[in-house]
């Protein structure tokens, strides 16, 4: 729940290709913990029912929202060669729209390059939620060629991400600290530990990003995307999303059915779920997406989780950051590789398949006392640079999710009851995801959201993507999701990794291509390798 993790080594980085992976996972920033999807409702949209069907807005643009709407963007050259940059306005309350209020929402295109006629404006979000769109598109506008060719490429940070008045939280110092927190406590003076850093850390949110934390939901941030089409001057939307940018781009459908145009919704979530079945399905996942890599390492001779098996490749997993919970091992800085770092680094590299050759050298630095590879892996995946400065994902993503749904679990005793059934779940990671649900019971701001089913009845025909072994966004996900919207369709990639567009499969990049330039939809039940 987000960006592609970037797998950076000494020796080369892995970037993924197209859409860059989303970092969801579990229960929002937690320490050793992942960054999960959420969902909202703002004021100003009707708030559904218990499982109730999202409803649309009117039609007709309200009086007060004009000014945004009817807007013009001041383009000039920004960053890389070929881009422009703009600022959009929007308002802090879609309830309440107040020039005094507005918020500066950073806004970035690369102009179609022809050949062919112009198609319209193509939205892309990657996920996190708090990834930022703008550093997305950047790496992502020189592929695939034959879209970028037919399309305006448009990218807006959402509100409270990237360079859309982001939210901080915590100097850099103390959010080493608050990622070396314990997350599999053992005793109840670490269980006060870590739920002291998550007060500290929903305390430090509060007092820097102050009435933001109100209005950063997943609902205002569709509404967000509705008044840059206009801007843009389209009639209908065209959007990829990717990870929790599924979750945006089904509200926005939700919200404005009969103004979608095309839509891809890749690694799709289910909006339907609550928090704590969102973690339980992710440790699942991430379950899926390790046991994919254990077999493949038990293959070689020089995997350091043994070639006996599967189960016995995740026992000696858990064995090591047992090790690492005791004794924390060298990393050639002043921070050593805890369990929750080792953690933390081992999930990142499940997002994409490309990265197990390093995890296996990774993992057996640290058998040998060596951690700076997990670290590093685990610091791509908090984008906390080599500097030490944190980008504001890890801070945008659970003002999002806090404020979409309700905690999981409102404490430690809930936790320790739902172990079991974690455990269950994954072996080796249900511990880490169970306590790291726990964060938003602390959080300063009451969840504004629920769950809801979202139909978008009378949108144009939306491509849901799903990937049968997907960490991140379990595949049933995206099952639930396509048989949710009402002209969904379901196009299935059958591998590993987080998202599927752009990241090797040429079946599937033909047949969204395909869908972008012409509209075509693949016929149903279409399965990818």
């Amino acid at each position: 729940m987000a960006t592609s993790r970037l797998l950076r080594t000494s020796a080369a980085v892995l970037a993924a290709t197209a859409l860059l992976i989303s970092g969801c996972s579990s229960g929002s920033s937690s320490p050793g913990g992942e960054a999960s999807p959420g969902r909202g409702t703002a004021a100003g949209a009707q708030r559904p029912a218990e499982n109730a069907s999202l409803a649309p807005l009117p039609a007709a643009t309200p009086a007060t929202l004009r000014p945004y709407y009817d807007q013009k963007l001041s383009w000039h050259p920004c960053g890389v060669a070929g881009f422009e940059c703009a600022t959009m306005k929007a308002p802090l309350d879609y309830a309440k729209p107040s020039a005094d209020t507005d918020l500066k929402l950073a806004v970035a295109r690369k102009k179609a390059t022809g050949p062919g006629s112009k198609i319209g404006s193509l939205q892309v979000n990657p996920g996190g939620p708090g990834a930022s769109a703008i550093d997305y598109l950047q790496q992502y506008a020189p592929q695939p060629a034959a879209v970028r060719a037919r399309y305006d490429m448009v990218a807006m940070d959402p509100r409270g991400v990237g360079r859309s008045e982001p939210v901080e939280c915590l100097p850099d110092k103390q959010m080493d600290r608050y990622t070396q927190t314990d997350v599999t406590p053992d005793s109840p003076a670490e269980v006060n530990k870590l739920t002291s850093a998550y007060r500290s850390f929903a305390k430090g949110c509060a007092a820097r990003a102050g009435q933001l934390l109100r209005h950063v939901s997943t609902i205002e941030a569709a509404r967000d995307m509705d008044v840059l089409r206009a801007v843009l001057g389209d009639k209908k939307i065209t959007f990829v999303g990717a990870s929790y940018g599924t979750f945006l781009g089904a509200t926005n459908a939700g919200l404005y059915p009969s103004r979608v145009g095309r839509m891809v919704l890749d690694g799709a979530m289910n909006p339907e779920i609550d928090s704590r079945t969102i973690n339980l399905n992710q440790a699942a996942g991430f379950d899926t997406a390790f046991r994919a890599f254990a077999a493949d390492c038990i293959k070689h001779e020089d995997c350091p989780l043994g070639t006996k098996s599967v189960d016995d490749a995740g026992r000696r997993l858990s064995a090591l950051f047992k090790k690492l919970d005791a004794h924390p091992v060298a990393t050639g800085e002043e921070r050593k590789l805890t369990e929750s770092l080792a953690t933390t680094g081992v999930v990142a590299a499940m997002y994409d398949q490309r990265a197990w050759p390093i995890l296996r050298e990774y993992l057996a630095q640290a058998e040998a006392g060596n951690g700076r590879g997990l670290l590093t892996l685990s610091d791509s995946y908090y984008e906390r640079d080599p500097n030490g400065t944190y980008a504001n994902q890890m801070y945008a993503n659970p003002a999002v999710n806090c404020l979409d749904l309700a905690s999981a679990f409102n404490s430690p005793a809930q936790v320790r009851a739902a172990l079991p059934s974690f455990r269950k779940a994954s072996p080796v990671f249900g511990e880490n995801f169970a306590w790291a649900a726990l964060n938003c019971a602390y959080w300063p701001v009451k969840p504004a959201g629920t769950t809801q089913r979202i139909e978008a009845k009378g949108a144009a025909p939306i491509l849901v993507v799903g990937t049968t072994r997907d960490p991140a966004t379990p595949y049933i996900w995206a099952k639930a999701l396509a048989a949710q919207l009402s002209s969904a369709t379901l196009l299935t990639y059958e591998g590993d990794g987080h998202t599927a567009y752009g990241r090797g499969s040429t079946c599937i990049d033909k047949t969204i291509n395909n869908y972008l330039l012409h509209g075509t939809v693949p016929p149903r039940g279409k399965h990818c390798k």
